[in-house]
């Protein structure tokens, strides 16, 4: 029964994951978006606005939740596992993400009424995090150590600097065009 489970988990973090990835890549679009002339401008948000809402009521939020659920009941199956130190870190990472995942929401609700506090380059840099936080519970759930966890936030660290590095080279690029 465990190892179905895992299976449930796993597909439908890959989902969440993606959803997340593409549903900020959507606020950026939507972003840059108001810097068109109308008609696009309108055009461009209205369909940002749809897309946005569909793929988080359809597939992000309802992913989070099958996680959430799966997670659990392998907690419930193999209750060793609460006693493991990288359990605890991991928890604390997946915490994280459903924080993430509120946080994007709101930004979503927030540009569906025309708000728009984040810049396209604040929201690239925010896209990272997610990433980062996935490089993290990949390695503890694979390497379950929380004991050099002292290495592995400073390799986050130094990947963050390099993802937010490749990000200010990418938009120097693009506005040397």
């Amino acid at each position: 029964m465990y190892q179905y489970v895992l299976a449930i988990h796993i597909i439908f973090v890959v989902c969440w994951m993606a959803g997340l990835f593409y549903g900020v890549r959507l606020f950026i679009y939507h972003t840059e978006a108001q810097e068109k002339p109308e008609p696009a401008k309108s055009i461009l948000s209205d369909q940002f606005a749809i897309l946005e809402k569909r793929l988080w009521w359809a597939i992000a939020t309802p992913s989070m939740y099958l996680v959430i659920i799966a997670g659990a009941t392998m907690l419930y199956l193999n209750p060793y596992y609460w006693t493991q130190p990288w359990l605890h870190v991991k928890l604390a990472f997946v915490l994280g993400l459903i924080v993430y995942h509120f946080i994007c929401q709101r930004i979503m609700k927030q540009m569906a009424r025309g708000i728009f506090k984040w810049t396209s380059i604040q929201l690239r840099l925010w896209n990272e995090l997610a990433t980062i936080i996935l490089f993290a519970v990949v390695f503890l759930v694979v390497l379950k150590s929380a004991v050099n966890w002292i290495f592995g936030v400073v390799g986050i660290i130094v990947f963050s600097l390099i993802l937010m590095s490749a990000v200010k080279i990418y938009k120097y690029l693009r506005e040397k065009k």
